[in-house]
């Protein structure tokens, strides 16, 4: 059996303390949230934080707050309230739907959204989705706030822009255009607890019913150090319509934007095959929504 280290343990009740328990204690502490990845890592003496800062007690951080044009998401939100909401599934399908695939029912009911950003993991299941419908996250310090965009907040397996100093309180999602549909899916050796293999999160956005592509993203997860836009997929998709022809033509080019290694879980050339497969699928499936929407 693997134990804990020692370690403090501190819970602030508000942002303030927390800043000043982040600038006195310095590199010697930890920001916990579900703790489904800090402590793992801990057991296993991956990292060895002399302090914790748990965020468990900041109500700041539970909201889901939908707002005139955008929706701002607390950075403790737990995935399974995320995986079960209404406002998710009707507004962000592709959020709600790749929360319901993280991890297992016991790890959706601790794993929060920050917490499963800023690790950084590449095969993470949030991160492509929230990097398909454009979001934006909220960093904090005792000396102000800024807001990064998710695809710059990446740096690499288990890096971030996050300083020392700061933490992820928001996750910020503006509406999204009318005929947007967008899907996701992962692809493991189980259906439950498992990392993916390959995961892919798309989205298109036509600019009327029947009409063409205005804006498309396809992000491609487990197949480089971090998620990546499949870039050249992306562009042939604009101001053309999404017939089946040129999905997948875009789902061949996405095979070329990848850079997937071979490991226990699947080889090179088996997880480029899935990419063609899922991104073809996603893709599809995001048409499908939209027309869906249109019937409403």
């Amino acid at each position: 059996m693997l134990l804990l280290p020692k370690f403090d343990y501190h819970e602030p009740e508000s942002m303030k303390s927390a800043f000043a328990l982040l600038s006195g204690l310095k590199a010697n502490a930890k920001i916990i949230a579900g703790g489904t990845d800090v402590l793992v890592n801990m057991k296993k003496g991956l990292i060895s934080p002399k302090y914790l800062i748990s965020l468990a007690k900041m109500e700041e951080l539970f909201v889901l707050e939908p707002r005139k044009k955008s929706t701002a998401i607390g950075s403790h939100v737990i995935v399974s309230e995320l995986a079960e909401s209404a406002f998710l599934w009707k507004n962000f399908p592709v959020i709600a739907k790749a929360a319901s695939v993280l991890g297992s029912p016991l790890i959706r009911n601790r794993a929060t959204i920050g917490g499963n950003i800023v690790t950084a993991r590449p095969a993470a299941d949030l991160p492509p989705a929230l990097m398909a419908v454009g979001a934006k996250v909220e960093l904090k310090s005792k000396k102000g706030r800024r807001e990064v965009g998710i695809d710059e907040f990446f740096l690499g397996p288990g890096k971030t822009v996050i300083r020392p100093d700061e933490i992820l309180t928001k996750i910020i999602v503006n509406e999204l255009p009318p005929f947007t549909g967008g899907d996701y899916i992962k692809l493991g050796h189980r259906k439950a607890l498992e990392i993916a293999i390959v995961a892919v999160a798309s989205r298109i956005t036509l600019d009327k019913p029947q009409g063409v592509i205005r804006n498309a993203r396809i992000i491609l997860s487990a197949v480089a150090p971090q998620a990546i836009h499949a870039v050249s997929a992306e562009r042939i998709l604009i101001n053309e319509k999404p017939t089946e022809k040129l999905i997948e033509r875009a789902a061949t080019l996405a095979m070329q934007d990848c850079r997937p290694i071979t490991d226990i879980r699947g080889g090179e050339e088996y997880r480029k095959e899935i990419v063609k497969v899922l991104v073809k699928r996603t893709l599809v499936n995001a048409v499908k929504a939209v027309n869906r929407k249109r019937q409403k």
